[in-house]
């Protein structure tokens, strides 16, 4: 088969050598139970899990590395994996010029901004959006919402759908939804997606937010370097989610205030170091005046800074009113 995704999914743990049926099982009870999430374990891992010589685990995991195509590649080659790449409008022409056309696949797009700038409602858009055939600004496909502090609202969906002129009760079927009880419930999620993801056609996966539990569950600054640790193994991931399935992955969080800064924008997402160097695109969202929205690139290595005014009404994302 030449098409790798075609490819992805005729496999299952069960054809990389070396897994008998009892290994497998062993695997798959631990939450290893894609190709997927074998490629990116340490033979540590496996080893420990399924009761194998560590030169056994480290003959699957090189098995599942081969079959999934993770390997050294031309720039020619990764050149042509990126004019692979799709976008999703976000209902914003302005905002999706700001984006270079839309929230791209194999990419992770941040939003971030204080309380009521936009982040859940431009979710909520593009779960619809996705859905949407490609001359439209979609993907034909279905979206997963991970939602971690309970902002989900399906009245919203139909309201956007029906701007849409979609049917409601079949937009909100092709949206997976799961509220995500605490940090590590919100990584296995993310597991149980890797084996969702080809098999229910899920092109674009939502964390509303990414950091909040994080935050919860390791406060002070003697629990930083866990927090960042564990919020760093949750993007990658995110990332490889993205890459594998050529998904789009759009993150939001929250701002903390900067009490040095005198000068600017006196704000910052949470999350630090780690969130910085992890999303392709990060935009950061502020209230304007008379219910306008302004969208800034701060970080996007193929994009210029720029900014955009979007609106949020009762149909959704537009752009202003003429």
């Amino acid at each position: 088969m030449s098409d790798p995704e075609e490819k992805h999914r005729s496999i299952a743990v069960t054809d990389l050598p070396g897994v008998t049926p009892s290994v497998a099982n062993k695997l798959m009870e631990a939450g290893y139970a894609t190709p997927e999430a074998i490629a990116v374990a340490t033979p540590q891992e496996l080893s420990a899990i399924a009761g194998i010589p560590i030169t056994t685990a480290q003959k699957i995991i090189k098995a599942a590395r081969e079959a999934l195509d993770i390997r050294f590649k031309t720039a020619l080659e990764v050149k042509k994996e990126r004019m692979t790449i799709q976008k999703i409008t976000t209902g914003s022409r302005n905002l999706d010029n700001l984006l270079g056309g839309g929230i791209e696949t194999k990419t992770i797009t941040e939003f971030y901004g204080e309380f009521g700038t936009g982040k859940t409602q431009i979710c909520h858009q593009l779960s619809v959006n996705v859905q949407l055939p490609p001359e439209k600004g979609g993907l034909s496909a279905k979206a997963a919402y991970i939602d971690t502090e309970g902002t989900f609202r399906w009245e919203r969906i139909e309201a956007m759908a029906r701007a849409l002129d979609l049917d409601p009760d079949e937009v909100m079927e092709n949206i997976y939804y799961v509220r995500a009880v605490n940090s590590d419930h919100q990584m296995a999620v993310v597991d149980e997606l890797m084996g969702l993801m080809a098999k229910e056609n899920i092109r674009l996966v939502v964390v509303d937010s990414v950091t909040g539990h994080f935050r919860a569950e390791y406060p002070g600054r003697e629990n930083l370097a866990a927090r960042q640790q564990k919020l760093n193994r949750h993007l990658r991931q995110l990332m490889r989610l993205a890459e594998i399935y050529n998904a789009a992955v759009v993150i939001t969080n929250q701002v903390m205030a900067r009490p040095d800064v005198f000068y600017g924008d006196p704000t910052q997402a949470v999350g630090g170091h780690v969130l910085y160097h992890a999303p392709g695109v990060r935009v950061h969202l502020r209230k304007s005046k008379g219910g306008k929205r302004i969208a800034r690139i701060v970080d996007a290595p193929h994009l210029p800074e720029g900014e955009a005014v979007f609106m949020i009404t009762e149909y959704g994302i537009r752009d202003l009113e003429e």
